[in-house]
């Protein structure tokens, strides 16, 4: 099977085409940073309207890196939620659009489905059963994953996420966006022990998450400074080691919790590097080992969606005519994929 994905959930326009024998053929994807970066966010209406203008030259041109003709596919996946509803109803009826005059069967795919099943794309895949950590722009998730469809979520954010942890906390820095990235670089420069700021929720049990206290701490930590390079990369250290600390426990808690030996580390702020490199040393001193997508697939991207997308209509599973899009879509509520 041979399926054409389609991603627009927030600010990344992106297509690829996957097959199930010969792997990921092609993908190509567009980022808006240029874009949103003079509004310090994402606008949610330009996203919409840049989509429909990267959108349709991404397929054409994933479908040439791939050498494949439409007639050669054989359903056609995109990104249906969660996300911003103008971008993702961009997407929606663009894919639809293409299945339905192509004759293909097509297939709406959780957005954080896709980044689950992301590590799929590697030589050594994750096996199931298996925990996951999720730790994206919006969301942070531990997730016991029993097979393609079979989520439990353990714990969640209460407040902000991880990444917007970090996209406003680099945001007071007066880091350029998106500030995530700008704060993990300069907080190489920063000097150990200048500023420590709350491992939120680590002072009791449970697999809960809550980082709106360490955005709140940064603010108080910044009064009455001025902005020097050298403050700004140590109260940038310290933000990173906070956060990363705390994933860290949740995670090593969750193995715990669960029994389970395998680990899988997804979404945006997967590609941190000092997260990567502490929590793969913490979780083989545990007796468990960490899977990680590369980090091209880290961010948002259309393979996932083709990974998870392959999966569902593999499995016999497709949507009628009509457009799918939801901001919000709980990961339980979909249905699971036959081992």
């Amino acid at each position: 099977m041979r399926v054409l994905a389609i991603e627009s959930s927030c600010d990344e326009s992106a297509a690829a085409v996957l097959d199930s024998h010969a792997g990921l053929l092609t993908h190509e994807l567009f980022s808006q940073i240029d874009v949103h970066r003079s509004y310090g966010g994402v606008v949610p209406e330009l996203a919409s309207r840049d989509h429909v203008r990267r959108l349709l030259p991404l397929v054409e041109r994933a479908l040439q890196g791939a050498a494949t003709d439409p007639g050669e596919l054989h359903g056609v996946a995109y990104t249906a939620g969660p996300g911003l509803i103008g971008a993702l109803l961009t997407g929606a009826a663009l894919a639809r659009s293409l299945a339905y005059a192509w004759g293909l069967p097509a297939i709406g795919v959780h957005h954080l489905e896709g980044h689950l099943l992301a590590p799929l794309l590697e030589p050594e895949p994750p096996p199931f059963p298996h925990l996951a950590l999720l730790v994206s722009g919006g969301h942070t998730l531990l997730i016991e994953v029993a097979g393609i469809g079979r989520y439990r979520v353990l714990g969640a954010s209460r407040d902000d996420a991880a990444g917007e942890a970090f996209d406003k906390s680099a945001k007071l820095l007066g880091l350029p966006y998106p500030g995530g990235p700008q704060l993990a670089r300069i907080a190489t420069e920063g000097r150990p022990g200048a500023f420590t700021f709350p491992r939120p929720m680590l002072d009791r049990g449970g697999l809960e998450f809550s980082f709106s206290g360490l955005k709140t701490a940064v603010r108080h930590a910044l009064q009455g400074r001025e902005l020097t390079p050298q403050l700004r990369a140590d109260v940038a250290r310290a933000v990173q080691e906070a956060i990363v600390e705390t994933l860290i426990a949740k995670a090593l808690r969750a193995l715990e919790y669960t029994g389970l030996t395998a680990l899988v580390v997804s979404g945006g702020v997967s590609a941190n590097q000092l997260l990567r490199e502490r929590l793969s040393a913490a979780a083989a001193r545990a007796g468990a080992r960490v899977y990680y997508p590369r980090i091209e697939f880290s961010t948002d991207n259309a393979a996932m969606i083709a990974v998870a997308g392959l999966k569902r209509l593999e499995a016999g599973q497709h949507d009628d005519l009509a457009v799918q899009a939801r901001a919000q879509w709980p990961l339980e509520s979909l249905p699971a994929v036959s081992p």
